[in-house]
Formats: C-alpha cells, sequence, structure tokens
C-alpha cells in the first residue's frame, strides 16, 4: 500500500498524487465518516461534493463508501474493498472516524492491505491522524466523547497503528484549528509521542 496523507485537502503535491494512483483501477473509495457526528445533512453533502470534485481531475472514478453500511459486516466490506485502487478518507473527528473503522472492520482489512503494491490510501486530517498508534492529544481539537453509533459508547484512544508516529495536521496555518495545534504539539512533546506536523498543504507520501 501507498500512502498520500496531506493536512487539508488534496495538498500541494498533485503530481506525486497522479503518480501514485495506480493506473489499472482508478475507482475510488471516499469515506466521510468523520463527519458522522454532523446533524446539517446538507452542510455535509456539500462539502462532501467539494472533495469529490477535487479528486475527479486525477481521474478518479469516486464512490461514497459508507462505512456505517458495514458495521457488524466486516466480510462484506472485504470484498467491497477490493473493487477499489484508491481509498481516500476525508477529514472530521478522529475519534467518530476511528470509531467506525472498528465497528466496520475496516481498521483490520487496511493492515491486511498493507502489502499490496497497487493500492493508495490518501486522505487529511483526521483521515491522516487516525493512522498513528494511538489518539492521546488529539482531544485538544476533536472531542472524544461524541459517540454517534449505538454499539459503539466507549471512546478508542488506540489509533490504527499502521504509522508509528502522529501526524499532526494544521500547523501554523490559516486554518480555525490552528491555535489549537500548538497546544497538541506542546502535547505530544512533553509526553514523548512521536509526531510529525504538517502545514496545510504539506503532504506526508509512502511509497
Amino acid at each position: 500500500m501507498k500512502f498520500y496523507l496531506s493536512s487539508y485537502k488534496v495538498g500541494n503535491e498533485t503530481d506525486k498524487l497522479k503518480a501514485l494512483i495506480p493506473t489499472n483501477n482508478k475507482k475510488t473509495a471516499y469515506i466521510s465518516n468523520a463527519l458522522d457526528f454532523s446533524n446539517d445533512a446538507e452542510r455535509r453533502k456539500q462539502s462532501e461534493q467539494s472533495d469529490i470534485e477535487q479528486l475527479k481531475p486525477f481521474g478518479l472514478d469516486v464512490e461514497l463508501l459508507d462505512l456505517r453500511d458495514y458495521f457488524g459486516k466486516k466480510t462484506e466490506l472485504e470484498k467491497k474493498i477490493t473493487e477499489f485502487g484508491v481509498i481516500w478518507v476525508r477529514g472530521g473527528n478522529c475519534f467518530v472516524l476511528r470509531q467506525a473503522m472498528k465497528l466496520s472492520g475496516l481498521d483490520n482489512i487496511l493492515k491486511d492491505l498493507l502489502k499490496k503494491e497497487d493500492i493508495l490510501y490518501g486522505g487529511y486530517s483526521a483521515g491522516v491522524c487516525v493512522l498513528a498508534l494511538t489518539l492521546k492529544g488529539m482531544e485538544l481539537v476533536d472531542d472524544p466523547n461524541v459517540k454517534p453509533y449505538d454499539s459503539q459508547k466507549e471512546t478508542i484512544w488506540d489509533g490504527v497503528g499502521i504509522l508509528d508516529y502522529t501526524i499532526v495536521p494544521h500547523y501554523k496555518s490559516d486554518h480555525p484549528e490552528s491555535r489549537k495545534v500548538d497546544e497538541i504539539v506542546e502535547y505530544m512533546e512533553k509526553n514523548k509521542i512521536p509526531f510529525k506536523p504538517l502545514k496545510d498543504g504539506e503532504v506526508i507520501i509512502i511509497e
């Protein structure tokens, strides 16, 4: 699996993103469950559409994949995921996204896909934070007590565990959360949690 991990939206490494997209499968699973805390359906729809429009110029065939449809159905999700060459996970609340990944089994599915070379995981903000070993520190920006799913009422502090460091997005950026991000950086340093801060526009690429 290859990774294109952006602080915000598609970021500034668009040429590299083009190069990472599998040439044999441009079908893209767009996952927006980090927004499941929102009660504003129209605003959410507009935000999702904005993201999808940004992805289309890369030749991607984007399909909205709602993890809620696969809660307790990991085998079905595993089969569905094989249709895609790209998995794109957007921002929102990383604790909510982590819950959705656990309930659907996507967290373990992603680990099983790590050895596959012809698949790209991309995303931004919460979609990249969630890959860390731990989500501790992220509560300074995202509310860990938001529980939109009846079957998950405990906060999950463990990340998916694909990265051995935490990506801290929106660092020193023109973003509403940027001032709070300074507090996350202080927390990470104080608690000796490995991290990499990203300014909006910056991207971490793993091939």
